[in-house]
């Protein structure tokens, strides 16, 4: 048991440029908009619950509240990425740990927030994230799954760019730790069975849809 706290956000800022410029959040999987499938998989995590869950999203808002939840547009303007909606939910959050998903992925492991968790805390890093093994073979970090501590919002605000720049040199003024999902003899996330690399496919095109559970 640990008393770190911990909120989701789900990321749904972006311009849909690969779908045509459709809202992709909102496009409907089996009848159910994408990022009402990544809330109800985010209720489903098998860490204990989260204390909230939040969207980030910069057009629709309306439509994205009729989920019940509490809804950020980027605070940063022009539909700047991930690196916005990061920083929206560290201003935002008002717990220890901020779990970030993107909309377009809804099949990602029930236990997700559990084994990034375990992985922040064994390491006694500042972010944990995902990596997943794709049809090539190779594993490659998925960074839009993450876990972050909450404490870096001064210096993420202080300029997004650095820090991402800093981080994916693994510089020490933030300390990352790779959680690899999929491997399972991993030092960092033991694992009885590898997780499918769909489980962390984006929907990229209108008519891409997750077909993988799990």
């Amino acid at each position: 048991m640990n008393d770190l706290s911990m909120t989701g956000l789900i990321l749904a800022g972006g311009r849909g440029a690969r779908m045509g410029g459709v809202d992709k959040g909102l496009q409907n999987f089996n009848g159910t908009p994408l990022t009402l499938h990544t809330l109800m998989r985010l209720q489903m995590q098998t860490s204990e619950p989260l204390s909230q869950i939040m969207v980030v999203a910069n057009r629709n808002l309306s439509a994205y509240e009729s989920f019940g939840v509490q809804v950020w547009p980027d605070s940063t303007d022009g539909f700047a990425g991930p690196l916005a909606g990061f920083l929206t939910g560290l201003e935002r959050c008002e717990t220890d740990l901020l779990l970030t998903v993107p909309c377009d992925s809804p099949l990602f492991p029930f236990n997700l927030a559990q084994r990034l968790l375990d992985t922040l805390i064994s390491e006694e890093a500042d972010i944990t994230v995902a990596a997943a093994r794709e049809e090539d073979g190779t594993v490659r970090a998925q960074p839009v799954f993450c876990l972050m501590r909450v404490n870096l919002l001064e210096s993420w605000s202080s300029s997004c760019s650095r820090v991402a720049a800093k981080l994916m040199l693994g510089r020490p003024f933030i300390k990352p730790c790779w959680c690899r999902l999929t491997h399972p003899m991993s030092t960092l996330v033991p694992s009885s069975m590898p997780i499918p690399s769909k489980n962390c496919t984006a929907s990229n095109k209108p008519h891409d849809t997750p077909t993988v559970t799990g």
